[in-house]
């Protein structure tokens, strides 16, 4: 059975002096503010689409990397990860770079780095994304 995700936008003025604001349906987190500063110029306060996709991004690798390790025999203690989204105007999203660090028990960084590259090929919001170059660091914690 397919499980479908929601969230909604309100967006007042032009683009450049307006704002809006952005919520998800299962109330995971506050409405947040968005606007074309805090897009594009700074980071001072409210969020972006890109960010929003930063999280996406992130969360997804992260379970599909666990996914991964789990089915191979190596079920990671931790794996923490980021996900960077670059946007510049004009040009949109120009590329996505996830960094994760992982402890994971009985593997080495080759077989971590192997893990990794697999989780971000098979990514569902990896797969979303494939317009844009996704960039990935790998390593286990020491």
């Amino acid at each position: 059975m397919a499980v479908e995700s929601k969230a909604e936008a309100t967006w007042r003025g032009d683009l450049m002096g307006g704002s809006g604001t952005v919520r998800v349906a299962s109330g995971a987190f506050a409405e947040q503010a968005l606007t074309w500063r805090a897009r594009a110029e700074s980071r001072e306060a409210g969020t972006s689409p890109e960010e929003l996709i930063a999280a996406a991004h992130a969360g997804c690798f992260a379970m599909a990397l666990s996914f991964g390790l789990a089915q191979a025999g190596h079920a990671p203690e931790r794996l923490d990860t980021s996900a960077r989204v670059g946007f510049q105007p004009g040009d949109g999203i120009t590329g996505i770079h996830l960094t994760v660090q992982g402890r994971v028990p009985g593997l080495d960084e080759e077989g971590f780095r192997q893990a990794a590259e697999a989780a971000k090929a098979g990514c569902p919001v990896s797969k979303a994304l494939a317009a844009v170059p996704i960039t990935l660091e790998a390593s286990l914690a020491s």
